[in-house]
């Protein structure tokens, strides 16, 4: 009777660890491989890392999503297949973006058409209506430029604070942006189009957001951070951060 109790809790204790044992990470190579992604797309891979973005988003099947400023699509494109036909991607263009350059909205309607599970978002920058709570967003170098001055003071507040609202509790927030100089705020927004990785974390801290975790998928030490993003001699070679941000529970 001892023998077969102790049997019992040593087949129990050795498999208990299995059952513990988290899901294993989505594979995106299909998403990837998307024959509907652009080929100027596929192009960008290599330096975009797009698997690893979406592992670092953790980006699951069936999960509703949303990209904000989509700029031409690359991450849309990338999130329709990630999350597949039970998933929703609402694919969000300011509409001073529209307005300022018709492309945006061209390359919105594109996309929207392209996949069935996307939706084009279009509203005010500082006020994006994403129309249900979202489980992960996603921007890809477009924080700063709520700091541009074209845009009226305080849209970064206004901004971070609506990103919060549109996430579930325990909804993730990613942000990849250029880095600017250590202490140089939002200062380099206009000029150089970069921001210092602080002021985006204490703008998002702000507004309720906790900062999860880190990642150095597109560090580039080697960049000084002084030069303008679009300058040939340093484009497409800027050091960026990569931050994942989570609404408490």
């Amino acid at each position: 009777m001892i023998r077969s109790l102790t049997l019992a809790i040593l087949l129990a204790t050795a498999t208990s660890p299995l059952a513990a044992q988290p899901s294993a990470a989505p594979d995106y190579s299909s998403a990837i491989a998307d024959p509907a992604r652009p080929a100027a797309d596929r192009e960008r891979d290599a330096a975009r890392k797009p698997a690893e973005l979406l592992a670092f988003a953790g980006v699951k099947p069936g999960q509703k999503v949303g990209d904000f400023v989509m700029g031409g699509g690359y991450v849309t494109c990338l999130l329709a297949g990630a999350v597949g036909p039970s998933g929703k991607v609402y694919a969000f263009q300011p509409a001073e973006f529209i307005a300022f350059k018709k492309q945006y909205g061209d390359d919105q309607a594109a996309v929207d058409a392209a996949y069935a599970n996307v939706d084009a978002v279009a509203g005010s920058f500082a006020a994006p209506p994403f129309p249900e709570p979202l489980d992960t967003i996603i921007t890809v170098q477009n924080f700063h430029d709520l700091y541009l001055k074209p845009f009226p003071e305080g849209t970064g507040d206004k901004a971070s604070a609506a990103l919060f609202a549109a996430l579930k509790p325990g909804g993730t927030l990613i942000v990849v942006d250029h880095s600017a100089a250590d202490g140089s705020g939002t200062t380099l927004s206009d000029s150089l189009h970069r921001i210092d990785k602080a002021a985006a974390v204490a703008a998002l801290t702000k507004a309720g957001f906790t900062l999860d975790a880190e990642s150095g998928l597109y560090a580039r030490p080697e960049d000084p951070r002084t030069a303008n993003v679009f300058d040939p001699s340093i484009r497409g070679k800027t050091d960026q951060f990569a931050l994942r941000f989570r609404k408490p529970e």
